[in-house]
């Protein structure tokens, strides 16, 4: 049962997009765990692309947001790691294609 709840708060930040790009935090690399700790309760770990993000902010409290129209969430944990770093084979294809797409990668 955890394991489809799980899936759903990954599926349901695939909607949380990047503010530089148009690709999800999920499709960028940046979510490394999602853990139900309470009935109520997800922890998310997470990643920046660089310690100099000027969105963090904005990024956090969008992956709180949107994990709190979820029905079974009230409380959002939200852990920023270093280690490992984000490099970008921490990206899905879909979002390697994307930024090909605009220009940005080869």
């Amino acid at each position: 049962m955890q394991t489809v709840e799980i899936e759903r708060y990954w599926n349901a930040l695939t909607e949380v997009m990047d503010p530089e790009f148009p690709i999800s935090v999920v499709d960028m690399g940046l979510i490394y765990e999602i853990e139900k700790v309470e009935d109520s309760k997800v922890a998310v770990k997470m990643t920046y692309t660089s310690t100099g993000c000027g969105c963090m902010q904005w990024i956090e409290s969008d992956i709180r947001e949107r994990l709190l129209k979820e029905e079974d969430i009230l409380v959002v944990d939200i852990e920023v790691v270093w280690s490992p770093p984000w490099t970008i084979n921490n990206m899905s294809d879909k979002g390697k294609e994307t930024l090909r797409t605009w220009g940005v990668s080869s």
